[in-house]
């Protein structure tokens, strides 16, 4: 079986197509793309990463030709995207290269905003989408668990993620590129998830009076209540999201990072007002209808990819630590193949034998030369300490291959492979956590 990865992101398509292919959890149609991958003979498990800047299909194979076909069919199919254009635009990636992209992505260095810290909350909220819905097992789970111990060597051993940048961060710089000082300003921010939640204290800590809105005004209120426990003389409120189109005409500065799953302000919903206004538009597939820009001259709206200038900024500064990590990502890659070599069971249950065999022999010698048992037995004694011990062995061995490709048995072979080997390294075991994996069997 083969890690098999296809990716699209920032660096291969535009926002549009982006949009179409848009795939995340809180989509319905998730669910069914997930369950259809794994429901196909040359698919085993499959995780689907989707944010702002990129589209992971991150899949365990048994022909990685075969699933890509499949895979692409089925994704022109729900994008409406021609399967040539997504053939060319695609990156593609096996088995060293996948692992090695996906470490990547999970330490943030392929993202938009090197460094930024949202990336490794979304993966493990992808995997533990798609394991708990059964499409995501043994192999896939080893991968992406130790792409997140990656991450933490990458946090832990470079600068790369201090004074953490996001999306959200960058579309506050920019407006205060534009804009100079916020101080006294007056910003709108639609939406309730991590990336509102991120816009709206980048803008309390640059002294902007902040209004949230969303459909659920509890959560909304959360993130002010949030906020103000830790800035109590903070100028931030929340309202109802119905009062939408008054807001959007009223106040010149806004951040729209919603999940809907289509554009929540269109043009009819528009005034024209004498002052200009800033629109930031954060959410894939966007909020803010295109055609709005065109119709009314005085705003001016910012998607994801119109960052790029702060975002190339970014990666100058970061470029060294990037250097570095690059190189933790390149040695975690080959430890993660190394380490999965040495999860094979028949390796570990020789040595078991071996060892059992050895101590036998040495201690049947030993009563030879001490005169406790006479030499002429000794053949016959040495079959029946083999017979002894394959006996007590028979269990072990029959219950170890029973359990090898399970998701616990990651961690009864590695405190086999301790105990018997008598290994002395760090223990990937105490590393590899599997929250999911190690707790759950799969349905």
């Amino acid at each position: 079986m083969d890690y098999y990865i296809l990716s699209y992101s920032h660096k291969n398509t535009d926002i549009t197509m982006r949009e179409s292919l848009s795939l995340d959890i809180k989509n319905p149609a998730t669910k069914e793309f997930l369950q259809d991958l794994v429901g196909n003979k040359f698919i085993d498990e499959a995780v689907i990463l989707s944010t702002c800047n990129r589209i992971e299909f991150i899949l365990n194979v048994q022909n990685s030709e075969k699933a890509e076909e499949f895979l692409l069919d089925k994704l022109s199919n729900y994008s409406k995207v021609p399967i040539n254009e997504l053939q060319t635009r695609a990156d593609s990636y096996e088995n060293l290269s996948a692992i090695h992209h996906l470490f990547s992505v999970a330490s943030s260095l392929d993202s938009l905003v090197v460094g930024e810290t949202q990336i490794s909350g979304q993966l493990k909220s992808a995997f533990k989408f798609s394991y708990e819905l059964g499409c995501c097992g043994l192999y896939l789970s080893r991968a992406i668990h130790f792409a997140f111990r990656c991450a933490a060597s990458v946090r832990n051993s470079t600068s790369i993620s201090q004074n953490s940048v996001s999306v959200a961060s960058t579309a506050v710089a920019k407006a205060k590129e534009i804009l100079g000082d916020l101080k006294d300003c007056f910003a709108l921010v639609i939406g309730a998830g991590e990336m509102s939640s991120l816009c709206a204290k980048h803008l309390i800590n640059a002294n902007c009076e902040v209004l949230i809105i969303n459909r659920e005004i509890q959560n909304a209120q959360k993130i002010c209540d949030e906020i103000l426990s830790s800035h109590p003389s903070a100028k931030i409120r929340a309202e109802s999201f119905k009062d939408l189109s008054l807001h959007i005409n009223g106040i010149p500065l806004i951040f729209s990072a919603t999940g809907a799953p289509h554009t929540i302000i269109t043009c009819d919903m528009i005034e024209a007002r004498d002052w200009n206004r800033y629109w930031f538009d954060l959410a894939v597939p966007r909020d803010i209808e295109c055609e709005i820009m065109e119709k009314f001259n005085e705003i001016q709206i910012y998607a994801v990819d119109d960052l790029e200038d702060i975002v190339r900024k970014n990666l100058a500064l970061r470029e060294e630590q990037a250097k570095i990590a690059y190189g933790i990502v390149g040695r975690s890659t080959q430890e993660f193949f190394s380490w999965q070599q040495s999860l094979n069971v028949e390796p570990l249950i020789k040595t078991i034998r071996a060892l059992a065999k050895d101590v036998a022999l040495k201690e049947l010698s030993k009563g030879i030369t001490k005169g406790y048992l006479p030499k002429d037995y000794e053949k016959n004694i040495e079959k029946t300490l083999h017979n002894a011990f394959n006996a007590f062995l028979h269990d072990l061995t029959i219950n170890l291959k029973t359990i090898a490709n399970t998701p616990k048995g990651d961690s009864v072979v590695e405190s086999l492979r301790f105990l018997f080997e008598q290994e002395t390294q760090d223990k990937m075991l105490e590393s590899y956590k599997c929250e999911y994996a190690q707790d759950k069997t799969l349905p």
